[in-house]
């Protein structure tokens, strides 16, 4: 793949290719298939992400601590019954995030995109997206390869791991991700895909990391939710011309530069922010106490 967003638009206008044409070469290549093997793999992921943003909506599972139980169906109930400020429309794709954390939370079967704590945040993306639009899957695939991209420049400059960077590395990047295949399924440029990556982890730069008792549950059920909003409303300002001024591999550079200054305690080790509060240390102690007997 292409190393700046610079060199990736100057091809894509040159050779008049979308972003996703790039993507899936380069993916063939390396992976040595065909381009409908990997369309196939592409569409297995699309089934997972179906099953998984949809698992929850109507029925609650129990989990073992009880921290995030019952909020997608809760979510989904709202959108039906009431009229959302949000409007029902992202009220539910909320509700499809809240899904997938669940699913995951049971040890059901997810994609990490690009990982289990931000796992919600591209499905529910996707498949609202294909609710409001009736996109097919070809379009759908157009996205994730788009989505495949856009990882690979944050793998390159900065971090998916909560570790290393901090939550925006986690939901932050599935946000990017997934705000650059909204754009790329609604028709938009190369430019506007990542401007949209760019304005997404602006928005959420610095976000610490702190999972009660290292759990990808709380709060990161809420950091899924609010992420696919903020690649929504990233990809409305990016298809509306507004454009980040930082290019996205720079964006991406500062992320990894940020991640690198956070304190170690919010940083996916449970112990500071919301980790760290009397509650969340609590629970800590209770998971620990249970893991030893």
């Amino acid at each position: 793949m292409l190393n700046t967003a610079k060199e990736i638009i100057e091809v894509c206008k040159s050779e008049d290719l979308h972003f996703y044409d790039l993507v899936l070469e380069s993916e063939t290549k390396t992976l040595k298939i065909s381009e409908e093997e990997m369309k196939d793999k592409l569409k297995e992921i699309l089934e997972v992400m179906k099953s998984s943003s949809h698992e929850t909506l109507d029925k609650v599972y129990d989990t073992e601590y009880k921290m995030i139980d019952g909020f997608a169906k809760k979510m989904n109930n709202y959108q039906k019954e009431k009229d959302p400020l949000t409007s029902k429309f992202l009220a539910r794709t909320m509700a499809m995030a809240f899904s997938t954390s669940e699913t995951n939370a049971n040890m059901g079967i997810i994609a990490a995109a690009p990982t289990a704590g931000s796992s919600g945040i591209m499905p529910a993306a996707l498949m609202a997206a294909r609710e409001k639009y009736g996109l097919d899957d070809d379009i759908l695939i157009n996205g994730l390869l788009t989505s495949i991209g856009i990882g690979q420049i944050i793998g390159k400059y900065a971090t998916f791991a909560g570790a290393e960077g901090g939550c925006q590395a986690e939901c932050g990047s599935a946000s990017a991700m997934a705000a650059a295949a909204l754009v790329e399924m609604l028709g938009g440029s190369v430019e506007e895909a990542l401007n949209a990556a760019s304005i997404t982890l602006v928005n959420v730069m610095g976000l610490a990391c702190d999972p009660i008792a290292g759990l990808v549950e709380y709060p990161c059920t809420f950091r899924n939710a609010s992420g696919v909003i903020n690649s929504f409303i990233s990809a409305d300002m990016a298809l509306a011309g507004i454009k980040s001024i930082v290019p996205f591999d720079e964006v991406c550079q500062a992320m990894g530069e940020v991640g690198h200054l956070l304190h170690e305690s919010i940083r996916e080790t449970g112990l500071g922010g919301l980790a760290g509060t009397k509650t969340g240390q609590c629970i800590r102690s209770k998971f620990l106490n249970i893991k030893e007997d």
